[in-house]
Parts: structure tokens; sequence; C-alpha cells
């Protein structure tokens, strides 16, 4: 296996981890719409790529739980965010994105492809006859059966798993919808200063600050 290949195939293997943990199990009506054998759909490749940017991004996803504990008081996201920043996992796991037009983007489709052929999954382009209006991605019985043998197997797997379910929940909690998400990216100021074309920086230190911030003031507020 060349350079070019493990490279697909480990895109391949985080893009179904993240898939089979953020996609939608369907209900009786889409089942009978829904490609053979299909069990969940993640709804437009917009989406997969915001998802996959905090999953590449740790760092990223640490502010945004930082974000939601400041919002909500809820103290399990600042043990979250400091279970990630304590760590050197915004540095080793990262892998930056460039920023396009719409966000941060990287072209998947070979990856994807890794994913297609042995029907782990299933691309359905929703379309007019003018253009295609959004890929939707059906993770199959086969899909989800392989990912979750791939994490059992490779225990080291199941990092993506973990982060995959954490950013599930902060999709659910931000809204469903690609905009909404890419909405909340751009509150980051790093993100949405950065150049077109040009990769999106490293906000760990300055997120690693505010965690200690934040952390005294919980200290001071239970000490009161």
């Amino acid at each position: 296996m060349d350079d070019d290949e493990e490279d697909r195939f480990s895109v391949a293997i985080r893009l179904l981890l993240l898939i089979a943990a953020v996609a939608e199990p369907l209900n009786e009506a889409e089942e009978s719409a829904a490609p053979q054998n299909a069990v969940a759909v993640l709804r437009a490749e917009s989406r997969l790529q915001k998802l996959d940017f905090w999953l590449r991004n740790p760092d990223y996803l640490a502010d945004e739980l930082l974000n939601d504990y400041e919002r909500f008081g809820e103290a399990i996201n600042l043990e979250l965010a400091g279970s990630i920043l304590d760590s050197n996992e915004p540095e080793i796991c990262a892998i930056p994105m460039l920023r396009y037009l719409f966000g941060a983007f990287e072209e998947l489709d070979q990856a994807l492809s890794v994913l297609v052929a042995p029907r782990l999954l299933v691309v359905v382009p929703r379309r007019t006859a003018q253009r295609v209006l959004q890929d939707n991605y059906y993770l199959t019985a086969k899909g989800r059966e392989v990912a979750e043998r791939a994490t059992e197997q490779f225990p080291e797997l199941r990092w993506y798993t973990e982060r995959a379910q954490l950013i599930r929940a902060l999709a659910e909690a931000t809204g469903h919808t690609a905009l909404a998400l890419r909405n909340r990216q751009y509150l980051q100021r790093d993100y949405a200063e950065t150049p077109l074309n040009e990769f999106i920086p490293s906000i760990a230190d300055r997120t690693r600050a505010r965690l200690a911030r934040l952390r005294v003031e919980a200290d001071q507020g239970d000490a009161a």
C-alpha cells in the first residue's frame, strides 16, 4: 500500500466512524425509500464537512464545550473540555483543514469511494433537473457492523467514536442544518479570520488559557 492509498484508507475509517456515530436512524417512512440495508442517514456533504472539522480539530471542539459551559453552566462541559486540553490531543490528533468560502472543506470523494465500493455507505444525491442539491450518506447494516468491529479489534480507534459522540451532542444542541453549524463555527474569530485557501490555525494555547481561567472561577464559586 503506497502513501496515497494509506492516507485514503485512514480518512475512510475516520469518516465511517464519524458517520456511524452521528447519522440519524431511519424512521419507517424513510426505510421504504432508502437504499437496501440502510440503517441511518447523514444528510448533506456540507454538514459532514462541518462535523469532520470538529473531529479533526480537538482544540475547536474543546472551545465549543467551554462556550456551552459558560452558556448553560453545566459542569460536565468543563470536565469534557479539560479531558481534551489536559492531554496532547489537540497536537497529535489535529488534521488541519483549509478555509473556503463556506468554511472548512476538504475533498472527500476518494476516501468515500473506499466505503461506497463494499456498500458500507451508499451516497444518494438529491437533485433537480439542473443540479445536485445535496448528497445524502446512508450507513448500511454492514457499515455499522464494520465500524463496531473496527473499534473492538483496534481499541485506539475508539477515540474517534467517543469524540464523534461529543460532536453529535454539540450538533444537536446547535441545530441539525449545515447552515446552523457553519454559523456557529464562524463565531470563532480565528476560524472566521483565516484567509481563503489557507489552513485554519490551532487555538490550543488560547483555549487552554481559557480553561484555566474558568477552572479558577469555578473553584472560587465553590468556595464562596
